[in-house]
């Protein structure tokens, strides 16, 4: 499988998680502080729970319903209820369009 576009850098606002599905496949994006894109897996480990609708702080997202925090750069938890790691992907900017294939994954 090829990266696919899921949005445009301009679309991103600063600690803004969204979610997009490229090929299905739930992923949360953050554009951070920095301005490093991040992209995991958007489904919460503890529980059935769109990271896209959590809270951004620093380099972590943290799940509304149960608190956990979940690191951009690793994808795992850093704080229980959740202990399985989420998924993190790797991301490409071609132009203004950022790309990601979901069968990609990073090694952490």
């Amino acid at each position: 499988m090829t990266a696919e576009r899921v949005c445009g850098v301009a679309e991103l606002e600063q600690d803004m998680p969204i979610r997009v599905e490229p090929s299905g496949v739930p992923i949360t994006v953050i554009k951070d502080s920095e301005g490093v894109i991040h992209a995991i897996g958007d489904t919460c480990t503890h529980g059935d729970i769109s990271l896209a609708e959590g809270f951004v702080e620093g380099d972590t997202v943290e799940c509304w319903a149960h608190g956990s925090a979940f690191s951009l750069l690793t994808g795992k938890p850093q704080n229980l209820p959740a202990y399985e790691p989420v998924p993190v992907y790797v991301v490409e900017i071609d132009g203004d369009d950022v790309l990601i294939d979901p069968t990609v994954t990073k090694e952490v």
